[in-house]
């Protein structure tokens, strides 16, 4: 359940998969910035960023969109972008993918991957 003022949660990160991918991502990226999490459950580093990411993302409110793919259950995608480890961030801008990280990176590192690519002010 998502209280009213629950930071916890966010309207801009999303849980998808191979069927979604072109909707939610490559065409969702047309209008803002879509930073995409291929993520596992058995992966330490994964465990270490996705609190990073929960709370970095809210506060572009809205101007970036965090997609979390689940690795094991969509390895076609994973192979499709030729993925070697995990966590493995993927930020796609007007359809292609502009940037790329792996492994357990600071909030700080995932802001300068982001924020060249935000409209200026």
């Amino acid at each position: 359940m998502k209280l009213p003022n629950d930071k916890s949660t966010s309207e801009y990160i999303f849980d998808i998969d191979e069927a979604q991918f072109q909707e939610r991502v490559i065409e969702a990226s047309h209008t803002q910035p879509v930073l995409v999490d291929f993520w596992a459950d058995w992966c330490s580093p994964c465990l270490i960023i996705a609190p990073v990411l929960k709370k970095l993302i809210p506060e572009y409110e809205g101007e970036v969109l965090l997609a979390k793919i689940d690795a094991d259950e969509n390895m076609k995608l994973c192979g499709h972008y030729k993925l070697r480890g995990f966590p493995t961030l993927l930020l796609f801008v007007n359809g292609e993918e502009v940037e790329r990280t792996g492994g357990a990176q600071s909030g700080q590192k995932i802001r300068a991957m982001i924020d060249p690519h935000l409209p200026t002010s």
